[in-house]
């Protein structure tokens, strides 16, 4: 029996295998926390330079106070456990988000370009983004918090595999 099934038909969403480095905790955490530190110590010069601040600044003062551990514990090792991702012969895989998550397939055949990005953070981290355009109108699938040495040969692995598929990435 053969299988005449085009790959892309072939294709489903499920749970790539790969998780990001454990370094992006670290990651998401330091990014988290400048929000955060900017948000309260705002609140904070409003609330204690002000003769009679009002209640709902010192309310929000206190909520932030709060909220920021609670976040800052919670979020990234929570987006480690969610985000993943799995390059085969035939797809890229993702998944991604923490309160709202992406699950996205990117078929080999498809892929236009594939970018690797670090910022100034992710440098200190030793971790690079990958992002891989496509023909989608959902636009690239992108892989952040990986490791800067698995990000440069999985470029080089999705390069080689591109240009050996058939096909016009449209």
């Amino acid at each position: 029996m053969t299988d005449e099934t085009a790959p892309a038909e072939r294709l489903s969403l499920r749970p790539p295998a790969n998780r990001v480095s454990r370094r992006a905790i670290g990651y998401w955490t330091v990014w988290a926390a400048v929000g955060w530190v900017i948000l309260v110590g705002a609140q904070a010069v409003f609330v204690f330079t002000s003769d009679d601040p009002p209640t709902w600044l010192t309310v929000t003062l206190t909520v932030s106070c709060v909220l920021a551990p609670l976040h800052l514990l919670v979020m990234p090792q929570w987006r480690y456990r969610i985000h993943r991702w799995e390059v085969t012969g035939e797809a890229v895989y993702t998944q991604e988000g923490w309160l709202k998550q992406d699950w996205r397939i990117a078929p080999i055949s498809r892929i236009q370009t594939v970018d690797i990005e670090r910022d100034p953070v992710e440098q200190l981290f030793r971790l690079a983004k990958i992002t891989v355009t496509t023909a989608s109108a959902a636009g690239p699938v992108k892989i952040a918090g990986l490791d800067h040495a698995d990000a440069l040969a999985l470029a080089a692995e999705l390069t080689k595999t591109t240009q050996a598929t058939p096909g016009d990435a449209t």
